[in-house]
């Protein structure tokens, strides 16, 4: 990294700057996406796949089949609070519902991490496909959920530091 550093270009053309810049640019996205494990399991999807995505694009992810009744009851409460204002039974609802997909959140987390990461290394390459499909489907359901935190904590006019925005 230090060969591409800026601060080392600093007498060079505004052409090898540039090209220092963004070669130093590449480098710090690609420290990130290896330090972060979520992020790193984005990307061996992507590489896998062999698409390509524009850095900073994102799709609004789709809610897994199975959320999608229960989404529906918290997309209502939501709706309600917003227009109805937040009483404290309001509040109370929204708080445990914001509660329970925050711990659902860190189970598909560790998920993905743990037991789907472990068996990726030594699958056959016939398994492989199904493995992609379950990093995916838990990507996707990882992403709803951090979108339907968001909605309760802005709801409850909370901010959120305890899980880290990673938008797939």
């Amino acid at each position: 990294s230090r060969r591409y550093h800026p601060d080392f270009h600093a007498g060079a053309t505004p052409t090898e700057q540039a090209e220092a810049l963004a070669a130093s640019a590449r480098l710090n996205a690609a420290y990130r996406t290896l330090r972060d494990p979520i992020a790193r399991i984005d990307y061996l999807v992507r590489l896998e796949e062999g698409r390509e995505t524009k850095e900073g694009a994102t799709d609004k992810p789709k809610a897994p089949p199975e959320l999608l009744a229960e989404m529906f009851e918290i997309q209502e409460a939501l709706a309600e609070a917003k227009a109805g204002g937040l009483d404290e039974t309001t509040r109370r609802t929204l708080t445990e519902q914001r509660e329970r997909l925050l711990a659902r959140h860190a189970e598909e987390e560790a998920r993905l991490i743990g037991p789907l990461s472990a068996v990726w290394d030594g699958a056959a390459p016939d398994r492989r496909p199904a493995l992609l499909a379950a990093f995916k489907q838990a990507l996707a359901t990882r992403a709803y959920l951090r979108t339907v935190i968001d909605d309760l904590g802005q709801a409850l006019g909370e901010g959120d530091e305890i899980v880290a925005h990673h938008r797939h």
